[in-house]
């Protein structure tokens, strides 16, 4: 059974706080199973959007979140722009916005490469 996305962002703050990183829940979504969005802010101030990534990449039955590259090394406005719009679409998304470099020390990210 998949944790929901409520227990998945708590954990996740958690970690990265203790890790001396910053995170901070942005909108708060269904807890059950909601959509997870993370902004990603690096030292340099650009940012990354993570995604949920598609069932593709699921292994079957799969109990983990597992993370897309959407936008990368982007500013500010673009991600808002882009997360507006799936809010459009999906009011129960979750936005966790977290700082540092090296997400992938937090996240399962993959990419189409390993499809």
């Amino acid at each position: 059974m998949r944790i929901t996305s409520a227990i998945f962002v708590a954990s996740l703050t958690r970690r990265l706080f203790s890790d001396g990183h910053m995170a901070a829940v942005e909108k708060k979504g269904a807890p059950e199973a909601g959509a997870i969005f993370i902004r990603v802010i690096k030292r340099d101030r650009t940012q990354m959007l993570l995604c949920p990534a598609p069932q593709s990449f699921f292994e079957e039955k799969s109990n983990f979140h597992i993370f897309e590259i959407r936008m990368e090394n982007v500013h500010e406005m673009d991600i808002n722009e882009k997360l507006d719009r799936e809010k459009s679409f999906d009011n129960d998304i979750w936005i966790v916005e977290i700082e540092t470099d090296q997400p992938e020390a937090y996240l399962d990210i993959r990419s189409e490469d390993e499809e």
